[in-house]
């Protein structure tokens, strides 16, 4: 097969880890130097405690709290893990392209729930999103959408009339929205709304393999399904609206790719438009300008195309703002209500590295190879860039395991990039960090 037309010579596709990268050596020392980085946030938040400077996370650097524990879910995990690590990469060279990709976003949601099942049905599953700080403490209280869209953001720095909760204040609109349709139609609850974020967020794994296709690169695609099933993150996907945005944004630059590689307006404007939906989920979201560039990069789009993008963005921005919520307005305002918080009391000299260090654990051991072979990569880079983005702009203290998963779970779509006789192991690792991760640690999303 003809190497993609976006490749030049000295640039290796995401299938082809052959001569002139560094050797497997650089690996271990790669996944060392990111051990000691996680060892080091533990040790260094465990001491700042003990000296009187808490982080303010009692499992720093993730947040939750350390527990050993079992639940339903583990024996059902460790099948679950053992069937991708065995037979997940021989299935995914052969069964035909679609009946892959249902296979792996269905292998995906058993992966979560079972994590997600450790923890218990209402611990793990229905009652994370019914505390009083997240979003369906919300729902009973919003009677008229367009209302509610005008005075959102009077709500949203505390010491107001009625400021939102903890996280509808902490994020555009978008997301109560979800939660109030989900509502409206008759599915509210906790059980209902885990179930929507697992369900869309494990969605971003087939979405993720539809983006390398339309990048000319199938074999990548089909070397990364196993390592996507197995994501370490999928332990915070299970169930946080975090995990619901991760798999917005995936289907969002998926669309964005296609449309590039056909090429096809309807599909470019639906990418920009999906793009613009998730920054009116998040306003982190926002750094996803920077994968989508390396999209644009990599198919070599001609800026008459790039217009549709535009168009469709540009339409959904238009639409919240003459709703009542202007985006700007709401990112400001979200500034003060992020220091009226906890983030005023934890320091950021020590959680601009350790954010990095919950991060890796997130994103499972095996992202410290691609990271260190995907040096050449412009979408490992723009993912990559959208983390260190969102790290030094110190409204990501802590917690970053939950609020960056969008970003996390792109790097093992990079697996291709691991050598062959390596990658049984990288994903036994992959899974291996999720299961202790989700044993050790009683995790609050």
């Amino acid at each position: 097969m003809r190497a993609p037309a976006w490749l030049s010579p000295a640039t290796p596709t995401l299938s082809d880890p052959r001569r002139g990268w560094p050797s497997s050596r650089g690996d271990r020392w790669a996944l060392a130097l990111v051990a000691a980085l996680v060892v080091a946030a533990i040790v260094a938040g465990a001491l700042l405690g003990w000296a009187g400077r808490p982080v303010h996370a009692s499992a720093a650097p993730l947040f939750g709290h350390v527990l050993p524990h079992a639940g339903p879910g583990t024996p059902v995990a460790i099948a679950v893990a053992l069937a991708v690590i065995r037979w997940g990469p021989g299935l995914a060279e052969r069964l035909p392209w679609r009946p892959l990709l249902a296979a792996t976003w269905v292998a995906a949601v058993a992966w979560v729930f079972a994590l997600a099942l450790v923890d218990g049905w209402q611990r793990g599953v229905a009652g994370r999103l019914t505390t009083p700080y997240e979003y369906l403490a919300e729902v009973p209280g919003v009677t008229d959408v367009p209302a509610m869209l005008r005075g959102f953001a009077g709500r949203i720095v505390d010491g107001g009339p009625e400021p939102w909760t903890t996280h509808v204040a902490g994020h555009p609109p978008g997301a109560l929205l979800v939660f109030v349709g989900l509502d409206r139609l008759g599915l509210g609850g906790g059980g209902w709304a885990a179930v929507v974020c697992i369900v869309a967020g494990a969605l971003a794994t087939a979405a993720i393999m539809v983006t390398l296709r339309a990048l000319g690169d199938e074999r990548a695609a089909r070397v990364a399904a196993p390592f996507l099933v197995l994501f370490p993150g999928a332990v915070w996907i299970g169930a946080s609206a975090d995990g619901l945005f991760a798999g917005v944004a995936a289907c969002a630059v998926a669309l964005l790719a296609v449309g590039l590689s056909r090429p096809a307006r309807w599909a470019v404007a639906a990418g920009g438009a999906g793009l613009a939906v998730c920054a009116y989920l998040s306003y982190g979201l926002v750094l996803l300008a920077l994968p989508a560039l390396a999209v644009v990069v990599l198919r070599r789009t001609r800026w008459p195309l790039l217009i549709w993008a535009v168009l469709g963005a540009a339409a959904v921005v238009a639409a919240m703002t003459l709703l009542g919520f202007a985006w700007w307005d709401g990112f400001f305002l979200v500034r003060r209500r992020y220091y009226q918080g906890l983030a005023s009391d934890r320091p950021y000299a020590y959680w601009v590295w350790a954010n990095l260090a919950a991060f890796a654990l997130c994103a499972g051991p095996a992202a410290a190879a691609i990271l260190r072979r995907g040096r050449r990569s412009p979408l490992v880079l723009g993912w990559a860039a959208a983390v260190l983005a969102a790290d030094l702009s110190g409204m990501s203290k802590a917690e970053t395991e939950r609020i960056w998963l969008p970003f996390a779970i792109w790097l093992p779509a990079a697996a291709a990039l691991l050598p062959r006789p390596d990658r049984r192991w990288w994903l036994a690792a992959q899974a291996g960090t999720a299961l202790l991760v989700n044993h050790l640690v009683l995790t609050a999303w």
